[in-house]
């Protein structure tokens, strides 16, 4: 395609169409010159297709885990697989752009989005987004980073100002934009809705021409979020190319604004050229694929299984071995909750659930709803149900956790607690029986008020179509839990770096606790937490050893290199991730403790030491 050509051949109305949707997902296209149309659709766990925003008629596709669960895996060669196997999919349904992945920071676990994010840590964020987005875009799919940028919570997200100092949005809410930029050049960008030191996301200079394209050197594609335009003239002039969706309704503006000259003609063109690279791109790579389904099942279910993170196994009570009378407690084990609410829900190509998948591991197994996600009224008959046959089990699997009702796009988070007839049949059972084990399944960090009632707690996330297959595997040892915390688990609410500050008034938001989030700010001031940041218990053992420095010192340009061993020193095959975090003990300013630098999973046999060199 000769972009300047065509540029030169357009009209002032054609130039300002294509800086507009066509509808809900398609971009307009000019039929004249030959410049197509493109699709994009959500979303960051898979593809998620419809007619306009009708979703009762999703196509279906492969669900894969949330962003929350696929951080968790610390993995990014299997989360550039996932990428690519998404990619499949999209070819197969005409997509050209897949809206994901998500990197703004879990700030506070009450962000209502916080299942579609990665983590607490700006680094570990990025690198997932940027191993998503190599996976994706190697298979000749774009992908929108978003949402550019400190968009942290759900609450007046359409009009609140982000208010920030310097050193928190240079050194937590930009690195993973900044990371993914620069090491995956993601196709398009999505700009948000809030503000942020006073203008709009989607409008600010700052933001998109001075940080985004003037120090990180981005030549890609910036689109709005679904109606996050509010100034269209601004956004063209300030860096935004694209709005979504459309038609719009605000062409009159622009062309006025090039005539009387308060609009170049510069500009505009400037936006135009990256609207039909995009185009340019999209048409290059398009192929017809038809999409292997069960082949990309496999693939969530790798993502599932090593996404799952072992929190507590008191006496070791998992694995479940022997002939053990088991009692399923729980209306999650039949009906999994395994995805969160808004944008990104998706109809599974298939869907496992892990009861149908405990029977075919054993068949001494017996269950009880325990809850019913919609009928309240029988909950204490249900319970009732539930304690006769804990009562009579050698050990009771309780499925709890939270609900569409209490996380989901468009709000944030009353509080950190699951589901309230969840814990009251927690409560219950632990009344009649010690030996239990909780499987949880939620998108963000919950409170446990049972912990030290319970032997065993599984976190499961919201694991997508393959979690039932996965969960029922790592019960019963057919595969080792291998996942560790991308977020920390708080004790309280109060005890969090933002209580007080989050989700601020209507008009205002003030990141007063500046770089101390997570981890940083629980570690520096010593604050006590249920389950800290990177942690994770496995069926093995590991043992480090030998660790070497390259050599004694290095200069402020050298990059620091070194060596350590790690002896799986237990009787079955597992795999660690090694975390490397650095302090500055020489610095003027106020520092975190330590910060995540590095990191790498390593797969042990049993008995198997590996050299690992970064």
């Amino acid at each position: 395609m000769d972009i300047q050509k065509i540029i030169s051949q357009l009209t002032l109305e054609e130039k300002v169409l294509l800086l507009e949707g066509k509808d809900a997902w398609f971009l307009n296209g000019v039929e004249r010159l030959d410049v197509p149309s493109i699709l994009v659709t959500d979303g960051p766990h898979g593809v998620r297709l419809s007619e306009g925003f009708d979703l009762k008629n999703i196509k279906p596709a492969t669900n894969f885990p949330s962003a929350c669960a696929m951080a968790a895996s610390w993995n990014k060669e299997l989360l550039s697989e996932a990428g690519r196997a998404m990619a499949d999919e999209c070819h197969h349904y005409g997509v050209s752009v897949l809206l994901g992945p998500g990197t703004n920071m879990k700030r506070s676990p009450l962000g209502g989005r916080n299942f579609e994010y990665y983590s607490e840590d700006p680094y570990l964020s990025g690198a997932m987004a940027t191993a998503f987005i190599n996976g994706v875009q190697a298979e000749g799919i774009g992908t929108s980073l978003k949402h550019f940028a400190v968009n942290d919570q759900e609450t007046n997200r359409m009009r609140t100002n982000a208010t920030l100092d310097e050193r928190a949005l240079r050194e937590i809410y930009l690195v993973p934009f900044e990371m993914a930029v620069k090491e995956a050049k993601p196709w398009t960008m999505m700009g948000a809705y809030n503000r942020v030191r006073g203008d709009f996301a989607c409008e600010n200079k700052m933001l998109l021409q001075d940080i985004l394209r003037d120090e990180w050197g981005y030549e890609g594609l910036v689109m709005s979020d679904w109606g996050a335009v509010i100034h269209k003239v601004e956004t063209i002039r300030n860096g935004l190319d694209l709005e979504m969706p459309g038609p719009g309704f605000r062409r009159g503006e622009v062309m006025g604004a090039i005539e009387d000259g308060s609009l170049s003609m510069t500009s505009l063109d400037e936006r135009v050229k990256h609207v039909l690279e995009l185009i340019d791109l999209a048409t290059t790579h398009k192929k017809e694929v038809k999409a292997d389904f069960e082949k990309n099942h496999a693939v969530a279910l790798k993502m599932a299984q090593e996404s799952i993170v072992l929190l507590k196994n008191e006496d070791s009570i998992l694995p479940l071995i022997g002939d053990l009378k088991i009692a399923v407690i729980g209306e999650q084990a039949i009906k999994p909750r395994f995805q969160g609410g808004g944008s990104s829900i998706m109809k599974p190509a298939f869907l496992e659930n892990a009861l149908d998948n405990i029977l075919h591991l054993s068949k001494n197994v017996v269950f009880a709803k325990g809850y019913d996600g919609h009928k309240k009224e029988d909950a204490k008959s249900l319970i009732l149900e539930a304690l006769k046959i804990a009562e009579d089990a050698d050990v009771v699997v309780v499925f709890v956790g939270t609900t569409d009702e209490i996380e989901s796009e468009g709000y944030d988070r009353a509080n950190m607690s699951l589901a309230q007839e969840h814990l009251d049949l927690l409560d219950a059972i632990c009344e009649v029986h010690s030996d239990v084990v909780v499987v949880l399944s939620n998108g963000s960090a919950v409170t446990l008020p049972f912990e030290k009632k319970v032997k065993g707690i599984v976190e499961g996330w919201l694991l997508g179509q393959a979690g039932g297959k996965a969960i029922a595997q790592v019960l019963f040892g057919h595969i080792n839990p291998s996942g560790k915390l991308t977020e920390t688990f708080p004790l309280t609410i109060q005890s969090t770096p933002a209580y007080g500050y989050f989700p601020g008034d209507i008009n205002e938001v003030t990141y007063n606790e500046g770089i101390f989030v997570g981890y940083r700010y629980y570690d520096t001031k010593g604050v006590q937490v249920q389950y800290p940041f990177g942690y994770g218990l496995s069926y093995t053992s590991f043992v480090y050893n030998n660790f070497k420095m390259a050599k004694a010192s290095y200069n402020k340009d050298e990059k620091v290199t070194f060596t350590v061993d790690i002896t799986n020193t237990g009787k079955v095959f597992g795999q660690e991730i090694v975390q490397v975090y650095v302090k500055d003990t020489e610095s003027l300013l106020v520092r975190p403790e330590k910060e995540l630098k590095v990191f790498k999973k390593v797969k042990l046999q049993s008995g198997e030491t590996k050299t690992i060199e970064f």
